[in-house]
């Protein structure tokens, strides 16, 4: 806490407003949309390798957050103030960061891709300023960020290191899918035990619930269009860049119509919320793909 106490003394309007469009970037839409950019119109495998880094840490990080329980700084201390603009976002238990490790699953993995060290130390301070973003704001303590930060620099490791291992053999891709399936759903079911024990509360479980439930979409969609699409986003020789930026843009606004459609009409349960995240992520990685897929062979 001495560290929140010691940036609570230097903050202003400015750095408030700055500090707050930075925590965006570790936000689940910011996250989305790049990785729909990146799989649907530029690089399929660095994408799938985004997206697996996130669905790890995310899983990790929940499993923490409910085992470790730790409140928020403010709760920690009432007499601590955060940025007021802060806290709506601020959801779920303070450890580990749920910001910083989105931000970190997005921003290493475009670390370790990228040759050029200029790209790889801006990537590294993207997500180290998002981290530090959330300490400024008064939303997490370093542990938490600290937490967040290695958890998914080792998912964006290993995935790194072995990404071709499980796409070579169709074997390890069903291997690799079951597991992040199989982790997803004893995630919601310790967050299930948790809550009927009465030992956290409905929002607090709610939020694994939708965490499993983009991993078993993830997991589902990756699948199946590893074993049977396996499409490239490339452009035909036909297609201008025009054509790329139009499937870009029809494909996020069906995949935001999709999202709040089912969240009126189903988003309201756990089950319901788990169902939402994985059909969404699932029309992403699969369903959309086979779309334009079929439509392009056809032209």
């Amino acid at each position: 806490m001495d560290i929140l106490w010691a940036l609570s003394e230097i903050r202003t309007p400015f750095f408030d407003h700055f500090f707050q469009l930075v925590t965006y970037l570790g936000q689940e839409l910011f996250l989305i949309s790049i990785v729909c950019a990146l799989y649907w119109c530029v690089d399929k495998k660095l994408a799938a390798q985004i997206g697996f880094t996130y669905v790890a840490a995310g899983l990790s990080v929940q499993g923490l957050k409910i085992t470790f329980r730790i409140p928020r700084p403010w709760m920690l201390d009432p007499n601590f103030q955060a940025v007021e603009s802060a806290i709506p976002a601020a959801t779920g238990y303070s450890f580990p960061s749920g910001h910083t490790q989105a931000g970190t699953s997005l921003f290493a993995p475009l670390t370790l891709h990228t040759k050029k060290w200029g790209l790889k130390c801006a990537y590294t301070a993207m997500f180290l300023l998002i981290g530090f973003s959330r300490m400024y704001l008064g939303c997490h303590t370093p542990k938490d960020v600290l937490a967040a930060i290695c958890v998914s620099l080792l998912a964006a490791w290993i995935i790194h290191r072995y990404q071709d291992t499980l796409t070579a053999n169709p074997r390890f891709t069903g291997w690799a899918a079951a597991a992040v399936a199989a982790f997803a759903l004893f995630i919601c079911c310790y967050a299930f035990f948790l809550y009927h024990g009465e030992i956290i509360e409905a929002r607090y479980a709610s939020d694994c619930f939708k965490a499993s439930g983009a991993a078993l979409g993830f997991a589902a969609g990756w699948y199946l269009e590893q074993r049977y699409l396996n499409f490239s986003p490339e452009k035909s020789h036909t297609q201008s860049n025009s054509c790329l930026i139009y499937r870009f843009l029809f494909g996020l606004v069906v995949t935001a119509v999709l999202q709040f459609s089912l969240k009126a009409l189903i988003g309201r349960t756990f089950a319901g919320q788990m169902v939402q995240h994985a059909v969404v992520i699932f029309w992403i990685i699969y369903g959309y793909p086979l779309v334009f897929t079929h439509f392009r062979d056809k032209n």
